[in-house]
Formats: C-alpha cells, sequence, structure tokens
C-alpha cells in the first residue's frame, strides 16, 4: 500500500485518520502541524506517496507545507483537507500542485475514497452547481 505523511493539528482528527489509512494498509507518520511535516518529508527525502495536511494550522499550514513540498518532492501527491470555505479557496490557487481539497467534516468512506483516487491519479470529479441542483 501507499506511504502517506499526515499533517493534522486536531488530535481527535489525527487519530480518526491514522486509524482509516492503517485499517486500509496504508503506512502513515503523522505530525501536528505543518513545520514538523515538512521537517518529515525533508528528513525522508520525500519518500511519501501522499501528503494528506490540513489548511488551518499552527506554525507552517498547510498551503506553506504543500508549497515545500511540492517545490522538493514533485513526485508526491498532494490532498489537502479543510473545515472553513475561505480556506478552500485558498487552495485553488494551487491546482497544479495539489490533487484536491477534502472538506471537513468528512466520513470515513469519503476519506478512503478520495485517498485511493489520489494515489490512483484519477482525475477530480466536478460536479457543477447546476447538476448538484437536478439531484443528477
Amino acid at each position: 500500500m501507499a506511504r502517506i505523511l499526515l499533517a493534522e493539528d486536531d488530535p481527535s482528527v489525527r487519530a480518526f485518520v491514522v486509524s482509516a489509512l492503517t485499517m486500509k494498509g496504508h503506512e502513515v507518520v503523522a505530525e501536528e502541524d505543518g513545520g514538523l511535516a515538512a521537517e518529515t518529508a525533508d528528513a525522508e527525502g520525500g519518500r511519501f506517496d501522499l501528503l494528506l495536511s490540513d489548511i488551518k494550522m499552527p506554525v507552517m499550514d498547510g498551503i506553506a507545507l504543500a508549497l515545500h513540498v511540492g517545490a522538493l518532492y514533485p513526485d508526491v501527491t498532494i490532498l489537502l483537507m479543510t473545515g472553513f470555505a475561505d480556506q478552500r479557496e485558498r487552495a485553488h490557487g494551487l491546482d497544479a500542485l495539489i490533487y484536491d481539497v477534502i472538506t471537513k467534516p468528512f466520513t470515513l468512506a469519503d476519506l478512503l475514497a478520495k485517498v485511493d483516487d489520489a494515489l490512483a491519479g484519477k482525475p477530480v470529479e466536478v460536479v457543477s452547481l447546476g447538476r448538484r441542483e437536478l439531484g443528477e
């Protein structure tokens, strides 16, 4: 399975994500902020398949972490998470760098499906507002 670097400052969310990904067979290295995750990425020479990071964190936020990892380790797929709409908008300028942004709260199934899609390089499905309103 995949080797995943997780950066999440909320201990309960971090534990949930680690548990979910580990049960799926992935190796997860979890850090509590972006600064520690950047140090881990550097110490490991970027040997991760996926960076899964919250956007809003102390020390170094997920955007800065994504820029750091993306610049030094372009083969690492980057998936961001956020519970804040304004933070999600900040990530849209990084379309060429990140795979997608998953919105919190998410279900176990949503998380695992998005991680699987990111690791497989599956194109992100964009659902238009018009289709969503029609229930399609």
